[in-house]
């Protein structure tokens, strides 16, 4: 990464605003010296004051700009849009819209996130409503799963595009000729909605490297790089896994403080369960793009604390790096100029 590319933060956003923001941008900072600028959007005391907090201060790499508002975790989307226009949000998507930032990242209310970065932002031809993507830890690796409640109603050829745009963030985040599955209730043709199976035709008549139907246990064993499903599968799904993570943490830990043998026991098998806790860490996945806009917008988890809120920041860097929204349209526009030639 030669190239010096700025990120606009939302640090108001989320569960613990600039406690959260201002250390993961000092940390981001610190990694990518000399390569990334900062620009911490919110209201500049309380801003500044965390900065002062962890040692740190304004410099040409880490900026404060000025937001006068703040936009509520419980806020409705349309309340925050029309009424919040100075909010550290609004201000953060503007200034990809002016270029003055190539990407920005919240951990505010998702639902007021998009509607802005759609208002100001616009979306690229033929995507209606952005998509929000993200990646899930599994056997091998990780996958890119999409929507995950962006559109809860999706007609076929939104799916479809859904699987053109998660192909474009898998390859550019380093995989070449993602595989596609399209998420099913079982892996039989026979099986599915009418959206699905009119999905599963699109894109087996493409030119993306499509499976074929992915159930959801099939997509935790690695056997696609991309799952596309609608927002509201999206949704139940991963916050299914989440909560299914959250029991199994709390078995583990009842189980090994029983009895004396079972906190032996934890004790001698400790190296392994910090090792497994470092490999499913949530904080590690955390960051969801927002994909289908003209610019590039990140959320992330609205209890991220600085370690995962740094996650997010990172995909910002890169999807501003590998200039995914042109990617995405390009491709779109590429796949849709051969299916004209077809015809």
């Amino acid at each position: 990464m030669s190239q010096c590319f700025t990120i606009a933060l939302d640090a108001m956003g989320g569960d613990h605003g600039p406690a959260a923001v201002v250390p993961a941008a000092l940390r981001a900072l610190n990694r990518h010296s000399g390569l990334v600028h900062l620009i911490l959007v919110g209201r500049p005391e309380m801003v500044r004051e965390e900065l002062h907090r962890h040692g740190g201060q304004e410099c040409e790499a880490l900026r404060i700009h000025s937001a006068s508002q703040v936009v509520d975790m419980a806020e409705l989307p349309s309340q925050a849009l029309r009424g919040k226009k100075d909010s550290s949000m609004r201000v953060a998507v503007n200034l990809v819209k002016e270029g003055v930032a190539d990407a920005c990242v919240s951990a505010g209310n998702t639902g007021a996130l998009v509607a802005m970065a759609r208002y100001v932002l616009k979306t690229l031809p033929g995507i209606d409503r952005p998509a929000i993507c993200t990646t899930i830890p599994c056997l091998g690796g990780c996958f890119h799963m999409l929507d995950l409640g962006g559109n809860v109603d999706c007609a076929a050829e939104q799916l479809f595009r859904f699987a053109v745009m998660g192909s474009v963030l898998a390859r550019a985040s380093g995989t070449d000729s993602p595989r596609i599955g399209l998420m099913n209730l079982g892996e039989e043709e026979i099986k599915g909605n009418g959206q699905v199976k009119r999905a599963a035709q699109l894109l087996q008549a493409s030119t993306l490297n499509y499976i074929g139907y992915v159930e959801g246990d099939s997509a935790y064993k690695g056997v696609a790089d991309v799952v596309v499903c609608d927002g509201f599968v999206g949704n139940v799904a991963l916050k299914s896994s989440e909560g299914v993570a959250f029991v199994i943490s709390r078995y583990l830990q009842e189980a090994f403080h029983k009895n004396l043998l079972s906190k032996l026991a934890g004790l001698i098998a400790l190296p392994v369960l910090h090792s497994l806790r470092r490999r499913l860490d949530p904080r590690q996945y955390n960051g969801a793009s927002l994909l289908g806009l003209r610019g590039v917008v990140v959320k992330s988890h609205g209890g991220a604390d600085a370690v995962a809120f740094e996650r997010a920041i990172d995909v910002g860097i890169l999807e501003a790096e590998k200039a995914v929204p042109r990617l995405i349209d390009e491709r779109l526009r590429e796949i849709f100029s051969q299916e004209q030639l077809q015809t």
